[in-house]
């Protein structure tokens, strides 16, 4: 007998994100829907602005209430994260799903240390005793190697480097055991020797752990070295996804495409770099059809139409008539 398959971690279906303004309404995230397998690491690939940090914080509903009309369907770990109340959303953040933020000086508060801030989540979800939290703090600060931990448990974020604040805030995501990761380009602030050690350590606990990641980025080297299955994001929209080996080597959509081309790597020496023309779109002013049509070189008549999502194979899909 074949064994019952495995429910998604996450399941989110024609998720949609408007912020509106007294001039303006953006529409920052247009029907965004997939779905995550447990221990599973998507990759949220695209320029800045495409509306990728905005779908992570949607996912958790982290995002403004008065100015925020979020919409679709959002479920996490067979639970509807739309219908929570916000006393359920806060047990939900930290136990169910963690989340690793850009700029780690803003995560974390200033006034407090690393140690205390890690110590009242753990106490605030899993109601253990102050010195079980301690004796667990300083055992996750270890995990993520950060050195002589029971001193730094001590530390203020001030205090840290950048690449040991990101290592902190990693101890903090994980300090309950979370199912899902949420990363959001938490690499982008270090330099190149950190942003690797960064990567490499994510990626080590993540298969230690079994967690399921999403992990947002517009460095395809960083989508490459962290990610199963990539979402290439454009105009709010999910334009390309499939396994990363397949997305690297058959690219379809001219957007994917021009990332890839527009990469620096080893054997481009000499030669002058691909670039995309023009600039993101407006978000409160997005071309009709395709969003990417007028930066696109294939462009036709045909791309004033919002194109439907073609299925190449059963896992990789692209949105454009050209695949069609």
């Amino acid at each position: 007998m074949a064994a019952p398959a495995v429910p998604p971690v996450l399941r989110a279906e024609d998720v949609t994100v408007r912020f509106t303004g007294r001039d303006a309404t953006v529409n920052a995230v247009n029907g965004v829907s997939f779905a995550l397998d447990p221990g599973e690491v998507l990759c949220i690939l695209g320029e800045s602005g495409s509306g990728k940090s905005v779908t992570l914080r949607a996912l958790m509903r982290l995002l403004p209430a008065r100015r925020t009309e979020l919409s679709g369907r959002i479920e996490l770990a067979g639970q509807d994260v739309m219908a929570m109340s916000h006393r359920a959303l806060a047990d939900l953040r930290g136990t169910e799903v963690g989340m690793i933020f850009q700029e780690p000086m803003v995560a974390f508060d200033p006034v407090y240390t690393v140690g205390r801030q890690i110590t009242e989540t753990i106490i605030r979800h899993e109601g253990t005793s102050r010195e079980e939290a301690r004796r667990r703090a300083i055992d996750l600060l270890d995990r993520v190697r950060i050195p002589s931990p029971e001193r730094r448990l001590r530390a203020y974020p001030h205090e840290l480097s950048g690449g040991m604040r990101q290592r902190a805030m990693i101890a903090l995501a994980l300090c309950c055991n979370p199912s899902l990761l949420l990363a959001d380009e938490p690499t982008t602030a270090l330099d190149a020797t950190v942003q690797i050690q960064i990567l490499l350590l994510l990626r080590e606990l993540q298969r230690e752990l079994g967690m399921a990641v999403i992990f947002v980025t517009h460095d395809v080297g960083v989508a490459v070295e962290i990610a199963d299955r990539i979402a290439v994001m454009y105009g709010g929209k999910f334009m390309e996804t499939g396994p990363v080996r397949e997305i690297m080597r058959n690219p379809r959509h001219p957007y994917t495409q021009g990332l890839l081309s527009s990469t620096v790597h080893g054997s481009l020496r000499g030669k002058t770099l691909e670039a995309i023309p023009g600039s993101p779109p407006d978000m409160t002013r997005l071309p009709p059809g395709c969003a990417f049509a007028p930066r696109c070189r294939f462009a036709e008549p045909g791309c004033e139409t919002p194109p439907a999502a073609t299925q190449l194979t059963p896992q990789h899909m692209v949105r454009c008539i050209r695949a069609a």
